[in-house]
């Protein structure tokens, strides 16, 4: 705590306690925090917050288990595991799942009947599910109770899938509606496989009590001066734009159900990445606002506007050779992965 200057004698010394037990600290290796006011200052209760905040998802972390669901598509080095780094910083840990044997066998047993649940209750929050082909739809719901089971009798927190081309070419149907709802009820679920973007996003949801959404930035929108965020229709329900009704569609490509099609609500977020692309682990921190405009593309999209000009964010991001996914979630959480960074000893890159 601050001293007053009396003029008379120094009754704690507490700012030389602090700079002693730092220097302790880190001889032994510790990281550490510290707050210089008195304890009725916000200063205070903001930092103690924040690092409560950021303590609590390194405990989560370590112990989590991230269902790794097929081999990442060949050429996507972006999406490659390092599970020995991942152990080795975060204490989680990898856990293979065979697409075929796992994942399909067990969604082809799957009762018709608890998937026509599944599409009874989503047809109240999205429209035109009935439109589409009623089999191919009831592979993805049937996906969806596959690895819903999976997570709840193996503790798993979070999937990385390999949505293709196995789930076209071999079950008929499309994985992101299963990854969609999933993320929605705060299993963190993202495509190609991409481990290091599903712990983002459950580091994100710890910090909001939110669901987060991992995607391809794909285009920018010069007249919103905004990146425009997008993947094929695996974002969680929970972001969809209020003034309209989230609805359905089939894949662009493959012409198969069941993707998401809806513009994400306009809001403050924070997109991270937990990245590697320097060589070992780093933080990629950034904080914008969805806003409104013209849906850009069928599926699950965004505008996404940053502090700074949407064409020197995506000059930054190129330039450091990051990943092809951000992860999102509403609101600024900006201080507590700032916290998380430190406690890990992970650099930070600010967008």
């Amino acid at each position: 705590v601050p001293e007053p200057h009396t003029g008379g004698r120094l009754r704690l010394n507490s700012l030389c306690g602090i700079n002693l037990a730092g220097h302790a600290l880190t001889r032994a290796g510790y990281r550490y925090a510290y707050v210089y006011a008195e304890p009725t200052d916000p200063l205070a209760l903001d930092v103690v917050t924040t690092r409560s905040q950021a303590g609590r998802v390194r405990r989560l972390l370590r112990g989590a288990r991230i269902g790794r669901v097929g081999e990442n598509p060949a050429g996507f080095e972006t999406c490659l595991v390092n599970r020995a780094g991942l152990a080795e910083r975060f204490g989680l840990e990898v856990v293979d799942i065979d697409l075929r044997e796992q994942v399909f066998a067990a969604a082809q047993a799957i009762p018709q009947a608890e998937a026509q649940a599944i599409g009874a209750e989503l047809a109240t929050r999205v429209s035109g599910l009935a439109d589409l082909d009623t089999s191919a739809t009831e592979k993805t719901l049937k996906t969806y109770v596959t690895l819903k089971d999976m997570a709840d009798s193996q503790r798993l927190q979070g999937f990385a899938v390999r949505c293709w081309p196995e789930f076209f070419t071999e079950l008929g149907c499309a994985a992101c509606g299963a990854m969609s709802l999933l993320s929605d009820g705060l299993t963190p679920s993202s495509c190609e496989v991409d481990v290091n973007g599903t712990i983002t996003q459950f580091i994100l949801q710890t910090l909001s009590g939110e669901p987060a959404f991992g995607s391809d930035l794909v285009s920018v929108d010069p007249e919103a001066d905004a990146l425009v965020l997008w993947h094929c229709g695996l974002a969680p329900l929970a972001m969809a734009d209020p003034d309209t009704t989230p609805g359905v569609t089939i894949h662009s490509n493959r012409k198969l159900p069941l993707l998401l099609d809806f513009a994400l609500k306009p809001g403050q977020v924070t997109v991270a990445r937990l990245s590697e692309a320097a060589g070992d682990f780093r933080l990629v921190i950034g904080m914008g606002e969805i806003v409104r405009g013209r849906k850009p593309f069928s599926g699950t999209t965004g505008l996404l506007r940053l502090d700074r000009h949407a064409d020197q964010i995506l000059d930054r991001i190129l330039a450091e050779g990051l990943e092809h996914h951000l992860s999102l979630t509403y609101g600024d959480h900006r201080p507590a992965l700032r916290a998380l960074a430190h406690m890990l000893n992970l650099p930070v890159y600010e967008l």
